[in-house]
């Protein structure tokens, strides 16, 4: 199936410096781009969603700490005052 994709000229000019950088047809390089951020996106929406159930399992088997707690950790780690 072909999908006609109007691109800035900046935008075209730096796919085509990339295409020719690799020796590749503009098309190819473009294909290749578009499929690993469509897969890099879909990775991380599943890592958000384990992130977020992991979280709930917690909250629900009672392991988690208070946001005083949290905070002053985060504080200790990155030396911040109390202020901040």
């Amino acid at each position: 199936m072909a999908i006609i994709v109007t691109l800035s000229p900046e935008l075209e000019a730096l796919l085509r410096d990339k295409a020719a950088q690799r020796g590749q047809d503009v098309n190819f390089v473009a294909s290749e781009l578009l499929t690993s951020v469509l897969e890099w996106e879909a990775q991380d929406s599943e890592a958000a969603i384990q992130g977020i159930q992991q979280g709930l399992d917690d909250f629900e088997a009672e392991r988690s700490r208070s946001f005083q707690d949290f905070a002053e950790e985060q504080r200790r780690k990155y030396n911040l005052s109390a202020d901040s």
